[in-house]
């Protein structure tokens, strides 16, 4: 792909989402469809109750219909990119069910863990079962150029980091504009992966992600018009750590997804520091939150994590390249 054509994908999911997202909210406010809010959490929050949720459909379906429009014009309709989109899909899927049955339902629970968990670990079966036979290496890459073989236990390994990496930018998602930015930047660094491997199919894929997130991020933003629900921040994770996969540079997720992961440790940290002393160490966990309680406001803790998400993106394309 010529880099004058290097915009194209990311303008076309931007346009698409951006046209629909006001025609989504407008239908979520007339059937009056709204996000509950957490009752432990800051209570600043609850002037964010009813505010229409599960925009990453809209920005789902902009990036599904744009990687295969381009795809199919550059010829790259690859069985990489068909899995990716799978991924983004079932995990997708997965989210909507979630929101749709507390939204529409009206439960305050929509699918349990292990539902969900079940329906993730399928996914990454298939998805490992798939890129295989695609013929792609039973290994993980490491810093370096250094490969480590890991035979039929890279399925293990691929499972793990689907559901892993899903959940963990699901925890993530907690601000107006967080994981749009932090999403934004982490699919544009694997952009310039993929295409300095010539991973065309990847790079479109990205590009298409990243337009998606843009323009969700203008209704997204602090105060935002629409949340991005689980169907959106599930697939976005799950994405991430296929892409990671199928551009062999698994090491490279530990850090351009290091904002995801510290979220996740301090929800881990958390729940066992309570259980094992009763004491907790952060004020609210995820992480975002106790940033919240101390004082930072929204704007604040979205620049600095998306600071931090930058700063070890261009720190893991320097030891590449």
């Amino acid at each position: 792909m010529e880099w004058t054509k290097v915009f194209l994908p990311i303008v076309f999911s931007f346009a698409i989402t951006v046209s629909t997202m006001p025609m989504f909210i407008g239908y979520f406010q007339m059937k009056k469809h709204g996000q509950s809010i957490r009752e432990d959490g800051p209570t600043w929050h609850n002037q964010k109750a009813g505010t229409p949720t599960m925009g990453g459909l809209v920005f789902l379906v902009a990036t599904f219909i744009s990687s295969i429009v381009f795809a199919l014009f550059q010829g790259e309709f690859t069985g990489a990119l068909m899995i990716s989109l799978f991924i983004l899909v079932l995990y997708g899927g997965l989210g909507f069910l979630d929101d749709f049955i507390k939204i529409f339902k009206k439960q305050n629970m929509g699918l349990n863990s292990k539902q969900k968990l079940v329906g993730q670990i399928i996914g990454g079966v298939i998805f490992y079962l798939v890129y295989r036979n695609l013929g792609f290496q039973n290994s993980i890459a490491l810093p370096g150029g250094y490969d480590l073989p890991l035979g039929v236990f890279f399925g293990l390994f691929a499972v793990i980091w689907l559901v892993g990496f899903s959940n963990a930018v699901n925890l993530t998602d907690g601000l107006d504009g967080l994981v749009a930015g932090l999403g934004t930047i982490s699919f544009g660094t694997y952009a310039i992966i993929a295409w300095n491997q010539n991973q065309i199919d990847i790079l479109i894929l990205c590009l298409t992600v990243m337009g998606g997130l843009l323009g969700f991020f203008l209704f997204n933003k602090k105060p935002a018009k629409i949340f991005m629900g689980d169907v959106g921040s599930l697939a976005l994770g799950g994405l991430l750590a296929a892409i990671s996969m199928l551009l062999h540079q698994e090491w490279t997720l530990l850090l351009i997804g290091l904002v995801y992961i510290l979220e996740t440790l301090s929800v881990m940290l958390q729940v066992a520091s309570f259980k094992l002393t009763g004491k907790r160490i952060f004020k609210m966990s995820p992480v975002h939150h106790h940033f919240e309680m101390s004082g930072w406001s929204e704007w604040k803790i979205d620049i600095v994590f998306w600071i931090v998400g930058l700063v070890m993106s261009i720190i893991t394309l320097m030891i590449l390249y």
